[in-house]
């Protein structure tokens, strides 16, 4: 039986896959469609500490600061010490301002197929999406994965091992 995570990762496979294979053929190998925030963000607000850039992409601290340094290998971006020895600024390079016309042109034509996609679902993926996340940030997973252990074997056993499957 296939696990919820197993699935996430499947989706995700699907849809970034097609889009990082459009870049590869575009002259981008190695530019990954999770970077399009992060250039969007940098055009619009120029440079900034990867602390600010993860809080205006809307991920951790850790996540932007991975996706960066994946970033600086692919030579979209350069980092500079900051005021305060610990912080660095993430700047744009070059080779990400030429690359801009087509990061844009494929954020818009993937904004459409989001939107076909969803057309097709009983229910539109994004709007699942951003309920899950609504969810979770009301009451964290962890949380609700500590009070389904808490049940114990018998309660798994009633609820016919659902919880066991989710895993």
């Amino acid at each position: 039986m296939t696990g919820l995570g197993t699935l996430l990762r499947h989706v995700h496979e699907l849809m970034d896959g097609a889009v990082a294979e459009i870049y590869a053929e575009h002259g981008l190998p190695g530019y990954r469609p999770r970077f399009s925030p992060y250039v969007r963000t940098l055009v619009a607000e120029g440079p900034m500490a990867i602390r600010d850039l993860a809080s205006a992409v809307g991920v951790t601290h850790s996540a932007a600061s991975q996706t960066v340094v994946q970033m600086r290998r692919c030579e979209l971006v350069t980092l500079e010490k900051g005021a305060d020895a610990r912080q660095r600024i993430v700047h744009l390079t070059e080779r990400a301002r030429a690359a801009l016309p087509l990061i844009e042109a494929e954020w818009a034509a993937t904004e459409r197929a989001v939107g076909e996609l969803d057309g097709e679902l009983p229910v539109p993926l994004t709007e699942v999406l951003r309920a899950t996340v609504a969810a979770l940030e009301r009451r964290p997973f962890r949380a609700r994965v500590e009070a389904a252990r808490a049940l114990g074997p018998a309660a798994r056993a009633e609820a016919g091992g659902a919880l066991d499957s989710r895993a």
